[in-house]
């Protein structure tokens, strides 16, 4: 049977970001990426990229320009609050807005450049016997890491449960015009209808933007919910492409057990609460993964150690402000803060789309506009 030092299942941003960390920890280890998908393939996303994904690519020796050539920065971001609240700033950092079928090709280029191995294979079936992991009969690893997503097969061979559908979004997306005068502005619009939901118009700098519109599982969401709350939001946009995905969010994201397999990005439920973004996390838990595995069979321990001390304060603050996010006049209060005042708009990008906390000054500033 064929042996492997680092197997990973998936070859999205967290797979080739974990098999990058473990090239660049052991330069001999031998990883081979599954994935059950030819590249370039479609992923269900936003395609919004903040900067502190880009960094922790560009300490894997992946630069940043090279992931995000062709598509410019979109330096600004404008957000609705449930109760009508704007505010549009320019954000600390500029993002990017690239198409996942580009920048998760481009991502696993540079894993595979940096002395992985790729192979197309469905897993079906992991097993354990302490010493090593099978997949499927037909391979063993030292180390397994489970980067296949929301359904995650991995995660499922661990007997870790899925996420409850209160702790399980759907977000529904396409390509469509850029809204008038869009150029430069990544757009989140919300409503009291269907709370917690929102709409987005991320634009590629084509003229185009992916548009889409995602609520909780347990709101009773469907195709046709979620087409009519995006045209409810983003009146006169007509998409094509629509697809579904399903985003499992931190607040019920799994403990990382001991052992031999590992768990990163979607699999391991790491899907902001209040955003839906995923990318950040991706890119950082399967750095964080990768640079584990190499450990052997106490690669789980390791991987959760790090795992908490890079990440743990930021999910414990997230996950609070999405339990307060729930009432539609802190939102209110937050975004009015966040108009009247740049550093709390940065703190509230920081918490929703990278590894921010919820900090006194915007708790305070809230506070002061609820009265």
């Amino acid at each position: 049977m064929e042996h492997w030092d680092v197997v990973v299942v998936g070859a999205g941003p967290a797979g080739a970001s974990a098999a990058l960390a473990a090239r660049r920890a052991a330069p001999s280890t031998r990883v081979l990426l599954l994935d059950r998908a030819g590249f370039p393939r479609d992923k269900v996303c936003g395609d919004g990229i903040a900067p502190e994904a880009l960094d922790v690519l560009q300490r894997l020796g992946v630069e940043p320009a090279a992931l995000t050539d062709g598509f410019a920065p979109v330096p600004r971001l404008r957000l609705r609050s449930p109760g009508g609240a704007a505010v549009e700033r320019a954000m600390r950092r500029p993002a990017h807005v690239v198409p996942r079928q580009v920048l998760d090709a481009r991502i696993l280029d540079a894993a595979l450049a940096g002395g992985a191995e790729l192979r197309r294979h469905q897993v079906r079936r992991l097993t354990q016997d302490g010493a090593r992991v099978e997949i499927d009969g037909v391979l063993t690893a030292d180390v397994v890491i489970g980067a296949d997503g929301a359904e995650s097969v991995v995660r499922r061979g661990l007997g870790l449960a899925p996420n409850r559908p209160d702790r399980m979004a759907v977000a529904l997306r396409g390509y469509a015009p850029e809204l008038p005068g869009q150029r430069g502005v990544q757009v989140i619009a919300t409503t009291e209808q269907r709370w917690p939901a929102y709409a987005w118009s991320f634009p590629l700098g084509d003229g185009r933007a992916n548009v889409g519109y995602g609520e909780l599982v347990s709101a009773g969401a469907s195709r046709t919910a979620l087409t009519e709350g995006l045209h409810r939001l983003l009146p006169g946009v007509e998409p094509d492409g629509l697809r579904a995905h399903r985003l499992p969010l931190s607040t019920q994201r799994p403990r990382q057990p001991d052992g031999r397999v590992l768990l990163a990005g979607d699999a391991a439920s790491l899907i902001n609460p209040m955003t839906g973004e995923g990318i950040f996390y991706a890119v950082l838990s399967g750095a964080l993964a990768g640079a584990a595995a190499v450990s052997g069979p106490t690669a789980g321990q390791a991987y959760r150690t790090a795992l908490h001390r890079r990440l743990g304060r930021h999910l414990r603050h997230s996950s609070a402000a999405s339990l307060l996010s729930r009432m539609p006049r802190i939102m209110d209060a937050a975004f009015r803060a966040a108009a009247a005042d740049q550093r709390v708009f940065d703190d509230v990008v920081d918490l929703g789309l990278a590894d921010g906390r919820l900090t006194l000054r915007t708790l305070a500033a809230a506070a002061r506009r609820l009265r």
